[in-house]
């Protein structure tokens, strides 16, 4: 008899119907797709159980994901180094397109994917990946990579470069909690991490 898959572990937060939004959940949701010019999606599905919480979230994500003095590339890179921290499916499954798209190495994705240190980085992506597997291994970031961040970056980078590893996490943390699930068909993309 062949082995059977095991079973995904249920949604615990699932996508609210719009008939069961409290007034508050309601308006959230309205703010949110005037500012995203999208529904709410993803990360923010489980953080609309805190309607206030959601829209906090989303306006700070707006921030760091467009108006960051990090480009693009290097954002999403942030992004896809702590969701292969966290294993969070969800939040792979939509930035590493992304991130290819922004300009990102395939080969750098495919290695932080695997959960090692890609081979061949520029500079700049060299910083950003220390910075961040830093700050999330070691709970704190060396004098060496923060001096170094601050002269590419400045001081205002290595702050938002902070914000975005932890704005990322709590998403990730959310979606861990939530078990958000990935869109109908989607495999999970990240295999299990072994340090």
């Amino acid at each position: 008899m062949p082995p059977t898959e095991p079973h995904a572990p249920q949604d615990r937060l699932p996508e609210i119907p719009a008939d069961g939004l409290s007034p508050d959940q309601k308006a959230a949701s309205e703010t949110f797709l005037a500012a995203r010019g999208t529904p709410v999606f993803g990360p923010f599905v489980p953080l609309l159980r805190s309607p206030e919480l959601m829209t906090n979230a989303s306006t700070m994500g707006l921030h760091l994901r467009y108006r960051s003095v990090l480009p693009l590339r290097l954002s999403e890179l942030v992004i896809l180094i702590t969701a292969r921290e966290w294993t969070q499916q969800v939040e792979w499954h939509i930035h590493a397109p992304i991130a290819l798209k922004a300009g990102l190495d395939l080969e750098i994705v495919a290695a932080i994917r695997e959960g090692r240190r890609p081979d061949a980085m520029g500079p700049e992506e060299a910083l950003v990946y220390a910075f961040s597997t830093e700050l999330h291994r070691n709970r704190a970031v060396s004098d060496t990579t923060y001096a170094r961040v601050v002269e590419a970056f400045g001081e205002q980078g290595a702050v938002e470069m902070a914000g975005m590893n932890g704005y990322y996490t709590l998403l990730a943390m959310s979606m861990n909690v939530a078990r958000t699930a990935l869109p109908d068909g989607a495999t999970p993309p990240l295999p299990p991490l072994v340090r």
